[in-house]
């Protein structure tokens, strides 16, 4: 009979969070996979737990190289247990090639629910959590982050994301930028540990506060676009908020879709407006030629 693979969820700061189970499986496993042995071995001594199974390192270095020795172990038997520096495992953290190859390779997999950064400062926000989107780390190139923020400029959702210290002025003021001023988001610093913050107010004067400088672990909520209804915009905008997509990586019959989507227009009419405009600088040349 093949193994399991247990998914285990591990403190996102105070240890006192951590599951029950959490000590039984780290205490049980054939095999326990951490993206870093010396917080694991941290972790094993303030819970008061023992490993008695392998312990390998399994982090984004040598995921690829590591998975198929897991999945050998997992098909011949073993219960591997894996976790991360903290949170579940596979949300912005190894994990996810591993899970793939064992559902290929048709072996269980099962999860030890524990602390989520995503969920507590969705949580704690203060923002609308009936419906929301994770969108993990931001590009760390200005050009590249600008392009991802405006491909969610409209989107209605609640928005989340983790972000390094060093790189919050940067990205609170791109999100200004893209999403307006006005914009309500909240900062969740070093959640549920001794100095934890959660910063709430318009993008704008976030952006000003961390500018000054922040420390700790970052998750950031940012309210999702205000339901409009059909928008009136003219071709051209159209056109950009297309083009926009399409320098994103976008193909343009997806680009087109979704801008019409956004809009509450049909296809077509977003698609004769592309036409257009790349008709008419097509004839640009030959206009400006007659008239010399």
């Amino acid at each position: 009979m093949t193994g399991t693979l247990v998914l285990a969820g591990t403190p996102i700061g105070d240890v006192a969070d951590a599951p029950p189970r959490l000590a039984a499986e780290l205490a049980t496993a054939d095999v326990v996979a951490a993206e870093d042995t010396r917080r694991l071995r941290r972790l094993t001594q303030a819970l008061g737990v023992h490993t008695t199974g392998r312990v390998v390192s399994y982090f984004e270095g040598n995921e690829t190289a590591r998975t198929p020795e897991l999945v050998e172990a997992l098909e011949g038997g073993a219960r591997v247990l894996l976790v991360t520096d903290a949170g579940m495992p596979s949300v912005s953290d190894p994990g996810y090639r591993l899970v793939a190859a064992a559902v290929e390779k048709d072996i269980k997999v099962t999860a030890v629910p524990g602390p989520s950064a995503v969920l507590t400062a969705l949580a704690l926000s203060g923002l609308p959590v009936d419906r929301f989107c994770f969108e993990g780390f931001l590009p760390r190139k200005a050009g590249e982050r600008l392009g991802r923020l405006r491909e969610v400029a409209d989107e209605r959702r609640t928005l989340v994301y983790f972000e390094a210290p060093h790189r919050l002025d940067d990205t609170l003021a791109a999100m200004a930028e893209v999403f307006g001023e006005e914009r309500r988001a909240a900062v969740c610093r070093e959640l549920t540990k001794t100095y934890e913050e959660v910063k709430r107010g318009p993008l704008g004067a976030l952006a000003a506060w961390a500018a000054e400088g922040v420390r700790g672990e970052i998750t950031v909520v940012v309210e999702g676009a205000a339901d409009t209804g059909p928008q009136e915009l003219d071709p051209a905008e159209l056109v950009r908020r297309v083009q926009v997509r399409e320098e994103a990586g976008e193909r343009r019959k997806e680009a087109i879709a979704a801008v019409a989507a956004e809009v509450g227009l049909p296809k077509r009419e977003v698609f004769d407006a592309v036409v257009a405009a790349k008709n008419a600088a097509r004839q640009e040349p030959e206009v400006g030629k007659g008239l010399t």
